[in-house]
């Protein structure tokens, strides 16, 4: 491990952060990264940016380099607790001796002035697959299909702009500003056209940017897509008054009401286990702790309430000139996002597929897995 943290990735410039490695018993060890220098020490530290747990064998495989850590927590065997995007950081030093072909590989780089943190798998000359996350969530939560697409495809899964261990620009987060920023990614990657895969306001983005840019659109895959609101628009006026920058604030959140809220996008929320639970918990705070990240969050909450819904302007009328092969998939114990919208998305995109998944809610990516995989496989190419 020390000889790792000696000769680290080219990516690994800048990380900083404590993270404790906990097998159990007297097995710990605590890795000291500053500004992408790391050092290693026996034991736990007092209070560390992350924690990562496992049983020793899975620990040791990940260190090594021959498990992916990424794999072992959707396999259950790991659990990650405070900053996860630091834990997902530590495989700029630890990358995997034998690369599988879902290996995830983290990379950093910087996109329309902000510094993007992403996760990347699969082959490289592979048909391109980003996947968009939601509001208030990171990489994290469309974790589970990176196995399943980077098997066929290069994915690309990169926190937004606002969140996770991206930058938090202080600006309007709307759909035509991250369907621009989507673009630059896409060109500072070596991107030319590719499948996206949205889960609510990551939805929205994906298409956004097929109604943008249909020259770099393949096919859209969304789950759960936030939409404009075509009702419930009397609190417009009051919403347009708030400002965002409010959030810049001193403002303390229960995590009881985190892990509630969170059980609630599930229509079994004993679906979601324990260490899935906790991470997504954690990494909220993490990032709703700071000022930035706060006011970040409601700007981008802000501007999806405010979307217009119809007019010259309004999302459902520019809906309709869609070009690109969807896919729309809901959930029909969905709260957030009713699959009641499918028939409003059917008659704007009438070429489009729409599938209602039974006993599902707003996550279907965690939830209903195989069968979103199963989607997936028959619908691209």
């Amino acid at each position: 491990m020390r000889d790792r943290l000696r000769h680290p990735t080219a990516y690994a410039t800048g990380v900083s952060g404590t993270v404790t490695l906990d097998a159990g018993a007297s097995e710990a060890w605590t890795i000291r990264l500053r500004n992408g220098e790391g050092s290693l020490e026996h034991g736990r530290a007092r209070a560390p940016g992350a924690v990562v747990s496992a049983d020793p064998v899975t620990m040791h495989a990940v260190m090594e380099g021959r498990l992916s850590g990424l794999d072992a927590f959707l396999d259950k065997k790991l659990g990650v607790r405070g900053n996860v995007g630091l834990a997902l950081k530590l495989d700029l030093f630890f990358p995997p001796a034998h690369q599988s072909v879902h290996a995830f590989r983290p990379g950093v780089r910087l996109v329309d002035d902000v510094e993007t943190f992403y996760l990347e798998a699969g082959p490289r000359d592979a048909p391109k697959v980003i996947l968009l996350h939601g509001l208030g969530a990171t990489n994290v939560s469309m974790a589970p299909l990176i196995p399943e697409l980077a098997r066929t495809h290069h994915v690309i899964a990169p926190d937004l702009p606002g969140f996770g261990e991206s930058g938090k620009p202080l600006r309007p987060l709307h759909a035509a500003y991250y369907a621009k920023w989507l673009v630059s990614l896409m060109d500072v990657l070596g991107i030319e056209r590719a499948t996206v895969v949205g889960n609510s306001m990551g939805g929205r983005i994906a298409l956004e940017l097929g109604i943008r840019a249909p020259e770099r659109t393949d096919k859209l895959v969304l789950l759960a897509p936030s939409m404009a609101w075509r009702s419930f628009r009397q609190l417009v006026p009051f919403v347009r008054l708030l400002r965002p920058e409010l959030g810049a604030m001193p403002l303390l959140v229960p995590r009881l009401q985190v892990i509630t809220t969170l059980r609630m996008m599930f229509s079994k929320p004993d679906r979601l286990v324990p260490t899935w639970l906790d991470a997504a918990a954690d990494e909220f705070l993490h990032v709703f702790g700071s000022a930035r990240g706060r006011v970040c969050f409601f700007h981008a909450a802000r501007e999806i309430y405010l979307e217009d819904s119809s007019g010259e302007r309004g999302f459902w009328d520019r809906l309709r000139t869609l070009q690109a092969p969807a896919l729309f998939v809901w959930g029909d114990r969905d709260w957030l996002v009713p699959s009641a919208f499918a028939r409003h998305a059917v008659d704007a995109v009438p070429h489009a597929t729409s599938v209602v998944l039974d006993d599902c809610g707003h996550v279907p990516q965690y939830e209903a897995m195989d069968r979103v995989a199963g989607l997936l496989r028959a619908f691209l190419p």
